[in-house]
């Protein structure tokens, strides 16, 4: 049996997480087989429209015919996928040969939406009534101010220029893991969190989500429930306004909290309230590898380590400064420069130097980003140095032994220490030693006996 192991990298890992009985619940919603259906690898959506119509379990060796031998990895890849999505279904016989089917509930739901293509419980609502929607464009530019508006209320609500509501739910994922405070003080970055502001926009928001959807039972939510809603709306059109009173209360809930990160926007009418869908909600379920949604950069860095970010943004300008010293701004150029002292200060804080040089490529200017490498190679070796500066002392829990009884005993206790890598050091003349915490139970219960 292939050894499948969840590890929630992506919206998708966070579905493939779920109790299997949540699963089947979830795949009674023909949209959210569709979601399914496109977030698989190329493989094994061929393998899923192939057995689309077998009502029998096949063979696991048949379906290794299926493809050249060279392809045996990316086969193995895809059963191991459709298997923790609960997509396939593995049995096996008494000969111990395996074989897989589709998951009847998946399969007869995606069968309908392909063939009859289906109807969300809501639909776009008239013009007449929404009178003035947000271009495209607008709406755009709504989203990256209502994100870039979250990571400043994380860095420092000071730095919000616009009063901020955000929702109690959301201020809770902020304080799981990215914020802590303790009493009388402001909330302060942990070192999670200064990593996480280094990260590119789709790697934040999956962790955002990611944390909503893990406390929503703390909130009365169900998660499977919550994951439908979320894929469900990846099926939304964006720039379209859907009326808010065909949502039940949890999911008006979500909704007001999904206005928070921009995902979605919110509007009143003179009768009616609506939600307008971002292009963040519709991709939602999009992988994380998708690099089609990541934004233009806007960092250049020279080789004498100045630095000039061609942006407005103060979001830039804060994280930038949580690596690099700002000398001074002007209405769209940020220039600073990378120092020994601004990359100290990162590294006391959590941040490592892949991270930073990481954050440096990715948000290359388009100007420098074609060029091998984006930054300057010296530049790149300095910051890696620089932190190697600050790793070569390491700490490691010990415990010292001493006044052995004789030599013998001594060189016995450092031969079962060295036999399980745990002698750190030893001194003959003085029988002394220093073994890792990590077996100093084992090594009291071998002098015990000893004696």
């Amino acid at each position: 049996m292939p050894q499948v192991k969840i590890i929630a990298k992506n919206f998708m890992d966070m579905v493939a997480s779920l109790p299997a009985f949540k699963l089947d619940k979830l795949y009674q919603n023909p949209f959210i087989c569709e979601a399914i259906l496109r977030s698989l690898p190329p493989l094994a959506k061929k393998y899923v429209l192939q057995m689309l119509y077998i009502d029998v379990p096949v063979p696991a060796k048949s379906m290794e015919e299926w493809v050249l031998p060279d392809g045996l990895s990316k086969h193995k890849v895809s059963i191991d996928r459709l298997i923790q999505l609960r997509v396939f279904i593995e049995s096996v016989d008494r000969k111990k040969d395996t074989s897989y089917q589709l998951n009847p509930t998946f399969q007869i739901n995606l069968q309908k939406q392909l063939l009859h293509g289906g109807r969300l419980s809501r639909e776009p609502m008239p013009s007449n009534i929404t009178v003035r929607l947000p271009t495209l464009e607008e709406l755009e530019t709504y989203a990256l101010e209502q994100w870039e508006c979250f990571l400043l209320h994380l860095i420092s609500s000071s730095q919000v220029e616009r009063v901020t509501n955000f929702s109690s739910s959301m201020m809770k994922v902020f304080q799981r893991g990215l914020l802590s405070q303790r009493e009388k003080e402001a909330p302060r970055l942990t070192e999670n969190g200064f990593q996480f502001l280094l990260m590119d926009t789709n790697t934040q928001l999956w962790y955002i989500i990611r944390e909503y959807i893990s406390n929503a039972e703390e909130r009365g939510m169900d998660p499977a429930d919550l994951i439908s809603f979320l894929l469900e709306l990846s099926f939304h059109e964006t720039g379209q306004a859907y009326n808010l009173n065909t949502l039940n209360e949890v999911q008006k809930n979500t909704v007001k909290d999904l206005a928070d990160l921009g995902l979605v926007k919110l509007q009143q009418g003179r009768k009616e309230s609506w939600f307008i869908p971002t292009k963040l909600a519709t991709t939602l379920s999009v992988s994380l590898s998708d690099s089609s949604t990541r934004k233009q950069g806007f960092v250049v860095v020279e080789t004498n380590f100045r630095m000039y970010a061609y942006s407005s943004s103060k979001l830039h300008t804060e994280i930038l400064r949580l690596f690099a010293r700002v000398e001074y701004q002007l209405p769209n150029l940020i220039v600073g420069g990378i120092t020994k002292e601004s990359l100290y200060n990162a590294f006391e804080n959590g941040i490592t130097a892949e991270q930073i040089i990481s954050f440096l490529q990715q948000n290359a200017h388009p100007r420098v980003a074609g060029r091998i490498p984006s930054v300057p190679e010296n530049v790149t070796d300095q910051i890696r140095l620089w932190e190697s500066d600050l790793n070569r002392v390491e700490t490691t829990p010990a415990h010292l032994y001493d006044e052995f009884p004789s030599k013998d005993l001594f060189e016995s206790a450092c031969d079962f220490a060295r036999e399980h890598g745990g002698l750190l050091w030893e001194d003959s003349r003085k029988l002394r030693l220093v073994v890792k915490a990590e077996i100093h139970n084992h090594m009291r219960e071998y002098l015990r006996r000893q004696k």
